[in-house]
Order: C-alpha cells, then sequence, then structure tokens
C-alpha cells in the first residue's frame, strides 16, 4: 500500500478502475493505453492518469500500463488481496438478493453470517448460510473475525443494529436501510440508498422530457 493520502474521490473510482482492468484481463489484454481505461470506466484519461499517479503507477511512454500489474496494484490498495469476512443482518428480500450476490466472493468478501432479528427466518438457508438470531451478533463478529456488517434492515432497526456492531468492535458498515447513521468517529459508514438513485434518474428523465416539449424556438 503506498502511504500518500488518497483523496476520497479517487477512492471511490479505484473499484470502477480494477472492474475495467478485470474485464480486459479476461479478454486476454495485456497492455492498455490511459485512453482505452478510461474510456471503459468511463472517465476522462487525465483524470484517470492523475488517480493512477496516487498509487505510484504512470505506465510506460508508448506502451501503455501492464493491465495485470496495475490490477495487482489497485486490488492491493483497497485491500482485495486478502479475504474480508463479512456479516449480513436483516434477511428480508434485500437480505436474500445480498446473499446469494456472487460478486462479493469474486471480489474478496466472504458472507459468514445472515442474521435476522425475526425467528421466523431462523434456521431458513440461504446462499448456502443458515439464518441465525441476531442476539449471535456478537459471537458471529469474535468467532469470524468480521471486518465489515451490512445493514439491509428496515429504516427502524438500522441505528440500533449499527450500535451493536460498534460494539461488537465492527468499524466498517454498508447499510442499505434508508436512514442516515449516527456512529462514533472512526467506525466508517457507506449508504447505499436505491430510492434516491431512482430519484436522481427520475430527475433526468423529467429533464429530458422538457426539453423535447419545449417549444422549438422560430428561425
Amino acid at each position: 500500500m503506498t502511504t500518500t493520502r488518497i483523496p476520497e474521490a479517487t477512492i471511490a473510482r479505484l473499484p470502477v478502475y480494477l472492474r475495467a482492468l478485470n474485464a480486459l484481463f479476461d479478454n486476454a489484454t495485456t497492455t492498455c493505453s490511459s485512453e482505452e481505461l478510461a474510456a471503459a470506466a468511463g472517465v476522462n484519461s487525465a483524470k484517470l492518469r492523475k488517480d493512477l499517479s496516487y498509487l505510484g503507477s504512470y505506465g510506460t511512454r508508448g506502451v501503455g500500463y501492464d493491465v495485470e500489474y496495475l490490477r495487482y496494484q489497485i486490488a492491493r490498495e483497497i485491500g482485495l488481496t486478502q479475504d474480508w469476512p463479512v456479516v449480513i443482518v436483516g434477511i428480508g428480500n434485500l437480505g436474500h438478493a445480498l446473499a446469494n450476490y456472487s460478486g462479493f466472493s469474486s471480489r474478496g468478501f466472504r458472507t459468514v453470517a445472515l442474521l435476522d432479528a425475526d425467528s421466523a427466518r431462523h434456521g431458513q438457508e440461504v446462499a448456502g448460510l443458515v439464518v441465525a438470531p441476531f442476539e449471535d451478533l456478537e459471537k458471529v463478529i469474535a468467532e469470524h473475525n468480521v471486518a465489515i456488517g451490512v445493514i439491509a434492515t428496515p429504516a427502524a432497526a438500522a441505528q440500533s443494529v449499527a450500535d451493536r456492531m460498534v460494539a461488537a468492535g465492527l468499524t466498517s458498515i454498508l447499510n442499505f436501510a434508508p436512514v442516515v447513521l449516527s456512529v462514533p468517529e472512526g467506525v466508517d459508514v457507506r449508504k447505499v440508498d436505491l430510492a434516491s438513485e431512482l430519484q436522481i434518474l427520475a430527475y433526468h428523465e423529467q429533464r429530458k422530457l422538457s426539453a423535447a416539449n419545449a417549444p422549438k424556438a422560430a428561425v
């Protein structure tokens, strides 16, 4: 890992670059230019070169980037060269979908437990794991050395789940519940708000419709 402080905006783009590099690697591409990688990642090439400079990776003039080596650099920087145990709390429809998502395991994340407060779900098997009571949270975290907690509960339960996670020692939480969590300093929370993302798309669709229906200027 580099000791240079990397801007948050750059960190957010590194997984996008890694995904693009993985696709190039799967297609047997050994080298790529910054323009090719930027196009695959959906950013401009100047921004990509600036981002990669934080990793000490500048490519080779006239050749470009070594795809396999750059994959390794980025994976190492964002911590994907090791296994990260994950626990998912809230096994409703969304929790089921997350448990069955193969993208976690292929990217270095291993779901070790599924927990829910609803006793009707206890004992159900989802993605090869048996749903356990939420009361087992502390035991699961200690037993599996869990690094990351995923919250897929209704909004009303999310804060209390986060509090239990933090008290049990977790310092990284991925929150799918539609609520802002209050956590102590030193605890990182990433919020995934699917409804907000749809609302943003609706805004852009509305703008397109308004532009299409606007009166044409006289020539």
